[in-house]
Formats: C-alpha cells, structure tokens, sequence
C-alpha cells in the first residue's frame, strides 16, 4: 500500500497493491526464492512476461533504480565535505555553495574557456561611469 500512495499522481497510481500482491504471489511459484530484483527483471523481460506482471516490474525498476539515485545525493554531501575543511569555515555561504556546485559539476567547469569569462566579468565592471 505504501508503494502504491508513493506512486500517485493526481488520481491514478503507476502501481496497484492489490495487483502488485496477486502478482508477486503468481511470480513466486515461477522463480526460485533466493532471486535478486536484477534476476526476476531480466526474467520478466526475457520471457515477454511484462504484459503479464505490470505492477511487478515498475515495482522492480524502482527498486533497482533506487541505489543511484541515494549514491548521487550522498556524492554531493561528500564533496561539500571536503570542500569546508577546517581552514575555510569562516567562509561564506554562498562561496561555499559556489565551490560546492563547481566541484560537482567539474565536468562542465573544465570546459569553461576562463579567458572568455575573465573577460566578460571585467567588461561588466567596466561599465561604471564616471562623472566629473
């Protein structure tokens, strides 16, 4: 039932616990107990059997999906520790967000051409005008 009203949107659910239920008891009797979410999955494709067991296999790409989704969150969390060492945490929140966003994306940072955005930050503050 959790799964199912995690999986709601507006009216309908991707899931049915009911069906989900009658289903997992039907797919029990066909593979062995020990069978890895990964196994049945590749079952259920293999045999044309998605049809058959809908509930079952969202439900096992969810669960197969999970651990990347959970590593790239704990990826982040990582890094922003080893940004804020103990000789910067006098620095401020949004430089630390900044380096935190730089060192997670660093495959885009490196493509950066630095010349070019030296040049736009200096012509932004040459911009100032002087009066007399």
């Amino acid at each position: 039932m959790d799964l199912q009203l995690a999986s709601e949107n507006d009216e309908s659910a991707d899931i049915n616990a009911t069906e989900l239920c009658d289903e997992l008891f039907a797919l029990s009797r066909r593979i062995t107990e020990n069978s890895s979410p990964r196994v049945i999955l590749d079952y259920l494709c293999r045999m044309g059997l998605v049809a058959v067991f809908p509930n079952v296999y969202v439900a096992m790409r969810i669960l197969l999906i999970l651990p990347i989704a959970v590593a790239s969150a704990e990826r982040s969390f990582s890094k922003l520790k080893l940004i804020k060492s103990y000789l910067r945490s006098t620095m401020s929140q949004d430089r630390l967000v900044g380096l935190a966003t730089m060192s997670i994306e660093r495959a885009i940072a490196e493509e950066l051409d630095l010349t070019e955005v030296i040049q736009d930050f200096a012509a932004a503050k040459a911009r100032k005008a002087y009066f007399s």
